[in-house]
């Protein structure tokens, strides 16, 4: 790939950045150019320098920690011309280890290593072995953008978010096909961080345990009471009563069981969907 990829892929990424934010809503908490105060500290205490707040951060600081703790971690440098940009994108929006797995997960059958989001060599090599690095680029943004979809803080974001992966994707494809692509647009709310750790929680199915459980123990009440009824025929009144009650039992405990199974089935479904999104199969 071309040396100058990182810096032009970095004059993109700091658009979509913007500049200080603190969200309520954004788990990365300050941040000014995509940095958040955690990385700026961590940044500051290795050089053996004070602590300040992230709004003070200079420029030559910016681009330190771009390039030694995203760009190099991601490896840009040996990757495809508009992939690079793509992940770095991913990994400073979402951090370096899952912008790798959607990485990782896009390449498919190519890619014969653990999703683990370390981008080691069979990750380069399975990258090498893809010739059309557009599509790949489409399976990597459509794959981020599931996830995203499944955060806590989708509905604050969301909008922001879609914006931005659509103009990674892109410019992105642009550079994987030679071109020049447009400079990017600042989108409110896509520079808030999606961290796996926001993620939505797994449906209980509690509830249906409780339907299912509830439904066993009347079709049980009402068998006893068949039982009694057969005992009390000969008080035509009595059995009557026992009859109806029977009845309206077995109804209830059948639409229990129906329903307890039916949203037990909606939350394996619900679940499963939410599993594979996060990339945790």
């Amino acid at each position: 790939m071309a040396v100058s990829r990182e810096r032009a892929s970095l004059d993109r990424l700091l658009v979509h950045e913007g500049g200080y934010v603190n969200h309520a809503r954004d788990p990365g908490g300050p941040t000014n150019k995509g940095v958040t105060q955690r990385v700026y500290d961590s940044y500051r205490k290795g050089k053996g320098l004070a602590a300040r707040s992230v709004k003070g951060i200079t420029m030559p600081e910016v681009y330190d920690i771009y390039d030694r703790q995203y760009w190099d971690a991601v490896k840009g440098d040996q990757l495809p011309d508009g992939i690079d940009y793509v992940v770095l994108d991913g990994a400073v929006n979402s951090g370096v280890r899952q912008s790798v797995i959607w990485l990782q997960r896009a390449l498919g059958a190519a890619y014969k290593g653990r999703v683990d989001g370390v981008l080691g060599f069979s990750t380069i090599e399975a990258i090498n072995a893809v010739n059309n690095h557009d599509a790949l680029i489409d399976r990597i943004c459509d794959i981020r953008l599931n996830f995203l979809r499944h955060l806590n803080t989708w509905s604050v974001f969301g909008k922001g978010w879609t914006a931005r992966v659509s103009e990674v994707r892109s410019i992105g494809k642009s550079w994987a096909s030679g071109g020049t692509p447009q400079m990017a647009s600042f989108m409110d709310g896509g520079q808030a961080k999606g961290f796996i750790e926001d993620a939505q929680a797994s449906p209980s199915t509690a509830p249906a345990d409780a339907a299912i459980g509830a439904g066993g123990s009347g079709l049980g009440v009402s068998g006893t009471l068949t039982g009694l009824q057969e005992q009390l025929s000969p008080l035509s009144y009595a059995s009557e009563w026992v009859t109806r009650i029977v009845v309206i039992l077995a109804i209830v405990s059948a639409l229990l069981l129906i329903g307890g199974a039916g949203y037990r089935w909606y939350t394996n479904r619900k679940t499963a969907r939410l599993t594979q999104a996060l990339g945790m199969t």
